[in-house]
């Protein structure tokens, strides 16, 4: 009974810190926006021509973007995972390098193409292709590698039974690998539809005043017009969508989650002339949508001249050292909010579901919640930071819990053998075999908090200026200098993201 009585107090010790920091950053903010609407009901918002607009807009782009993704991905991933070519693991790795960008830098690398100064073309200013265009380059590498990973869990034996029957390619997509992939599309499609309909960063940048999506008009609402109640009615119905995504994307993540049974095709040199074409249409999509904008970046900022000489201005400096220093006070936070989480998930089973709540919630949900909720902690640096965290800690959360249920209970079990306690064992065995998901989520979690663009907008003081809000800054002066100015910026930002994917180089090694 003693024993009983010590571990449930330690379990509520253990819960205190993560349940209470989701309850005070995420419960308590959203409860706070459902009962404030200042007089004015949902039903007021979607009558209005201007709301039914940027809702039906919002949707429709990330429904764009599901159906582009799709149609370019899953050929992109066959090549991948059926094609043995020269480079293949380091493309596999390289799928990585997007994701781990800033949205800022990605909506700055396809103005560099296609803005008012493009390199490409300069046509797709002011219209839905700049947004659309930017939603692929950030999500095609989600969409693949779902489908990738779809593809390796189609057993070998069933691919050689068909075409030993007289299935040809086609038929043996349709027949055996299509029922395994659907799943996994369908989740990998979900995580899209999520990040599409709750981006800020690119529809901010690309959209424009006409398709801007429902993000950015609530923060035009708040930033702008002060109107917190219509802001509060849409923040709502962006979350219902959004948790609708999230959540068939975890239930749908159930059904994925089975180990594979059976030894999966290794991958072959094209035999025919149709691989090799779809091959080399893999890498030219692969190329246009993920590869451009990132080198139209490096290109327009290698031509700006004289405009490097803004790394040098205190300006810059101040809010490098802001991003430095924001960031790794949320990294610590995140470091201890997540191996906490984790060890909670490990004993009570429903805070598992909860792990993706800061996914589900946008960061201009959350700014706008806890800007609502605690005014007296407007601009203050503990609430930025704490904002930070939350989108940040998932990460290694995650990681740590996946590694952690991978592990063989044999070790603690041998440990436990050998006359080690429990603090012994988590030190001398559980931690070092966890160092290396811890690693990959810390450097996930440094990634996010680097370039944080829209709770920043929202909660910081004009002195507290970060490298993202300096590029917004600039780009929204006139003058081809300042333009220079953000290209520059923006460079420096994609290095340090740059330095965040090649400590996570290692990790993907080891998975691909």
């Amino acid at each position: 009974m003693k024993m009983n009585v010590k571990s449930l107090f330690s379990m509520l010790l253990l819960a205190l810190l993560p349940l209470g920091f989701l309850a005070v950053m995420v419960v308590a903010p959203l409860v706070a926006l459902a009962l404030y609407n200042g007089g004015v009901v949902a039903w007021d918002v979607v009558r209005d021509e201007y709301m039914q607009w940027r809702l039906l807009w919002t949707a429709a782009q990330a429904a764009m973007t599901c159906v582009l993704t799709l149609l370019l991905g899953v050929p992109v991933a066959w090549a991948l995972a059926r094609l043995d070519f020269y480079g293949r693991r380091m493309v596999l790795r390289l799928l990585m390098l997007p994701f781990v960008m800033p949205t800022l830098v990605a909506g700055m690398g396809v103005l560099a193409l296609f803005g008012a100064n493009g390199l490409l073309w300069a046509g797709w200013q002011d219209t839905p292709y700049l947004l659309l265009y930017g939603n692929v380059f950030f999500n095609l590498p989600v969409l693949v590698r779902a489908a990738y990973q779809g593809f390796l869990q189609i057993p070998e034996t069933r691919l050689q039974t068909a075409q030993t029957l007289g299935a040809g390619a086609w038929q043996r997509f349709a027949w055996v690998e299509w029922p395994v992939l659907r799943p996994w599309l369908a989740g990998g499609a979900c995580l899209v539809f999520l990040y599409c309909f709750s981006g800020f960063g690119l529809a901010l940048l690309l959209g424009g005043s006409r398709y801007a999506t429902v993000e950015v008009e609530i923060y035009q609402l708040i930033a702008y017009e002060l109107d917190m109640a219509q802001a509060s009615v849409l923040v709502w119905m962006v979350l219902a969508v959004t948790a609708a995504a999230g959540l068939a994307y975890a239930w749908l993540s159930r059904r994925t989650a089975a180990g594979k049974t059976a030894r999966a095709p290794q991958p072959r040199a094209p035999q025919c002339w149709q691989e090799r074409v779809l091959l080399v249409w893999a890498l030219a999509v692969l190329l246009l949508c993920c590869v451009l904008p990132l080198a139209a970046v490096c290109v327009q900022a290698l031509a700006s001249g004289s405009s490097w000489q803004v790394l040098m201005e205190a300006e810059t400096l101040a809010a490098a050292w802001n991003t430095l220093r924001f960031s790794a006070s949320a990294v610590l936070a995140a470091l201890v909010l997540g191996v906490l989480y984790a060890c909670l998930a490990r004993r009570v089973v429903w805070v598992r579901a909860l792990t993706f709540l800061p996914f589900m919630v946008s960061p201009v949900c959350v700014a706008f919640g806890v800007l609502l909720l605690y005014p007296e902690w407007t601009a203050s640096l503990p609430l930025l930071v704490a904002t930070y965290a939350l989108l940040a800690y998932p990460f290694v959360a995650k990681d740590v819990l996946a590694a952690w249920d991978g592990l063989s209970p044999n070790y603690a079990a041998a440990a436990k053998s050998m006359g080690a306690n429990r603090f012994q064992t988590a030190y001398y065995v559980t931690a070092p075999l966890l160092k290396p998901a811890l690693r990959r989520g810390l450097t996930l979690a440094a990634a996010t908090c680097v370039g944080e663009f829209a709770a920043t907008l929202f909660l910081s003081r004009p002195e507290w200026q970060t490298l993202t809000t300096l590029i917004y800054g600039y780009l929204g002066r006139a003058g081809v200098d300042n333009y220079a100015r953000a290209m520059v910026l923006t460079a420096v930002l994609m290095m340090l993201a740059l330095a965040v994917f090649l400590l996570l180089d290692e990790e993907e090694k080891k998975a691909v």
